[in-house]
């Protein structure tokens, strides 16, 4: 078997964004694959239908569409060089596109001008849209052409500094946000008028019931708060009235069952900002919920894979039922709740469902799955037998003939806690040999290992390490109480990883104790600058995008300013020790690991200083250490960065491997 290699990513396809067409008999999904030559990601479409798969784009930049029909598409995308042109100038549009499946190029339909996040269909060609404005400039959609250029022009003009007056100011990917919404929409295709839903509020969804529009979003005046407002727009009288804005709940999400509004919300009293949401009916006339079904784990798909990328459902509205993702102990599965509070799993067992679509006429279903021994492809079930049959093979060749690790399982006890961990052989595993290994550690802290395939690991397998990986207390999947780490950070889940440590090299003897690495990012790379600063049992680290001063972080992140006193249940101006207590940075002196580095300048989720606070308090003690920083790169680095630096961030990472354990890698 060949070695699975660094540049092996360029063969990756990537699969999201399926939906079946109205009538059911067909569906279009993306795919995307990295680039070389423009260091970018292109992106088509490829339609279902009858069985067998096509490829229906080639332009290599279709990532958005809806259907417009049973036999057309409408497609976001800026296609024409002269679009092109506008976009550089920093004009503000979205430019709809109309592709007819049987053949033919895509038409130009009509053009917004906004930015376009969401369209749906009320009727008769007059669609709702969610886009992003400018709160300064409200009025830019219906200004004229003249004003809008002269509007683009002084934001161009200004581009070289930023006034703020909110937190955050800046969001991971999306750069500064000051003033930055999402509103409302009301467009008629026909006509081409256009009116905004006048709101206050930074909506965040929203769903048509007959002549209204229920959405719901914060009142973001200086700062978030995570809490929603509910409101609804009549399409015919035009008048907005506030159901409820008692700020009791935050909603992440909403949906129809049976016509009726559904919302995913959650009080985020007794667990914190990371609290479970649970399902409640929503009256939209009396602003009155009933709880429909309390969920007992997360609702959405949190298992950790460097090897997706694009837009995925999360919850679906039918008539006899919402159809929804649910991480489960270390997977991803496919659930459906009815009317009557009864949840039944219609796709489960291990691996990932990344993506999905549900035709209830027929009860088939569609699904972007991910496993530890294949990439993403399509496959198909139905809502009674249940048994996925795979109908897409774009991922066949970029495997074929390669060593694939397959992750073997281990359940190990640890502070009263039965914990899940696994590890994957090196390549040509000999039992007689000894080996290097790397323990990986995954972010969130509330996410989740599971067995999917994940790009990095298999290179370190192929390289001849094994790759160890669990989900200590604070993952996902378990429920509230498992995933409860707040002001406890360092404590149980370090415990949880030293034991696990442990626990392999008893399994595995061939493992070199002198040869162990330490990885993770994010929260991961907290819990590696916690673990060099603990212990000198592992012979280098990598730390990737990572927190290390709590004080210095708190109010600096895009998450918002309630993010560190949530997590570590202090304030700086109230328990400021508590905060040094649990900060890598106080144990910067006890450091000996050989440690890399590796951050984005444009990571505002953990930002760049985090790294260089501790980098900087390790070198000047003579610890052996480099940073590498990433230009024009933010958090997602490692998932979604350019494909170039991708590649070098895990050729970095797995040269300084190399470097400390060379004598025993193949």
């Amino acid at each position: 078997m060949k070695p699975i290699l660094v540049n092996d990513l360029l063969e990756y396809r990537f699969l999201s964004d399926l939906s079946f067409s109205p009538d059911g008999e067909k569906a279009v999904f993306v795919v995307k694959k990295a680039n070389l030559e423009n260091n970018s990601y292109g992106s088509n479409l490829y339609l279902y239908r009858d069985g067998n798969i096509r490829q229906l784009t080639a332009l290599n930049k279709e990532g958005s569409y809806t259907w417009r029909n049973p036999n057309e598409l409408l497609l976001f995308t800026v296609r024409e060089e002269g679009d092109k042109k506008r976009v550089e100038s920093g004009e503000q549009f979205t430019p709809v596109y109309r592709l007819y499946l049987d053949g033919g190029e895509a038409v130009k339909e009509f053009e917004v001008p906004v930015a376009v996040h969401e369209l749906k269909e009320w009727k008769d060609g007059i669609y709702v849209l969610l886009g992003s404005v400018d709160a300064n400039d409200t009025d830019y959609y219906k200004a004229s052409k003249g004003d809008r250029e002269k509007s683009d022009k002084r934001k161009k003009e200004n581009k070289d500094y930023e006034v703020c007056d909110e937190v955050p100011f800046w969001f991971n990917g999306a750069g500064y946000i000051n003033k930055q919404r999402t509103s409302l929409f009301v467009y008629d295709s026909k006509s081409g008028e256009m009116e905004i839903i006048p709101t206050s509020l930074d909506v965040s969804g929203f769903e048509l019931l007959q002549d209204e529009v229920v959405f719901y979003g914060e009142e973001k005046e200086f700062a978030s708060d995570f809490r929603s407002v509910m409101c609804a727009y009549d399409l015919k009288s035009h008048e907005v009235r506030t159901i409820r804005d008692d700020k009791l709940y935050s909603v992440s999400a909403s949906a129809l069952l049976g016509g009726r509004l559904v919302l995913l919300m959650s009080d985020n009293k007794k667990y914190g900002l990371n609290q479970d949401p649970s399902f409640y009916w929503f009256d939209p006339k009396t602003g009155e919920e009933t709880l429909l079904y309390e969920m007992e784990t997360a609702v959405g798909n949190s298992t950790g894979s460097d090897c997706r990328l694009g837009r995925a459902r999360t919850i679906k509205s039918g008539d006899k039922a919402i159809y929804f993702l649910e991480t489960r102990r270390d997977a991803a599965v496919l659930c459906a709740l009815n009317s009557d509070g009864n949840k039944v799993t219609i796709l489960g067992g291990e691996g990932a469902v990344d993506d999905f679509d549900v035709f209830e006429d027929t009860g088939t279903v569609l699904s972007v799955r991910l496993t530890a021994e294949k990439l993403q492809e399509v496959y198909i079930s139905d809502l009674v037998e249940r048994a996925p049959k795979q109908v897409s093979h774009v991922n066949d060749n970029a495997l074929k003939d390669k060593y694939v690790a397959l992750p073997e399982k281990m359940m190990f006890t640890s502070n009263n806690e039965v914990i899940d961990g696994w590890a994957l052989k090196p390549i040509d595993f000999d039992s007689e040999k000894t080996y290097p290994a790397v323990l990986d550690i995954h972010g969130g802290p509330k996410t989740v290992y599971g067995e999917v395939f994940y790009h990095e690991m298999q290179v370190w397998a192929s390289k001849g390490y094994f790759v160890f990986f669990c989900n200590p207390i604070g993952s996902d999947g378990r429920g509230d109480e498992f995933s409860d780490i707040r002001g406890k950070y360092g404590t149980c889940e370090y415990q949880n990883l030293m034991d696990f440590t442990d626990a392999i090299m008893e399994r595995y003897p061939q493992i070199d104790p002198t040869k162990i690495c330490v990885t993770g990012g994010s929260y991961g790379g907290f819990m590696t600058n916690w673990i060099v600063g603990h212990t000198e049992r592992y012979c280098c680290a990598a730390t990737q995008r990572s927190i290390s001063n709590w004080i210095s972080f708190a109010g600096v992140s895009d998450i918002g300013q309630w993010f560190t006193w949530d997590q570590q249940a202090a304030t700086i101006d109230g328990d400021i020790e508590k905060l040094w207590w649990h900060s890598p940075l106080k144990y910067a002196k006890n450091v000996k690991t050989p440690t890399l580095f590796i951050h984005s300048d444009e990571d505002y989720r953990c930002p760049l200083e985090q790294g260089v606070q501790f980098f900087t308090a390790i070198r000047s003690r003579g610890v052996e250490a480099k940073m590498v920083v990433f230009h024009g790169e933010n958090h997602e680095l490692s998932r979604s960065g350019k494909p170039k630096h991708r590649m070098r961030r895990l050729e970095e990472i797995t040269d300084w491997f190399e470097k400390h354990t060379k004598e025993n890698v193949r």
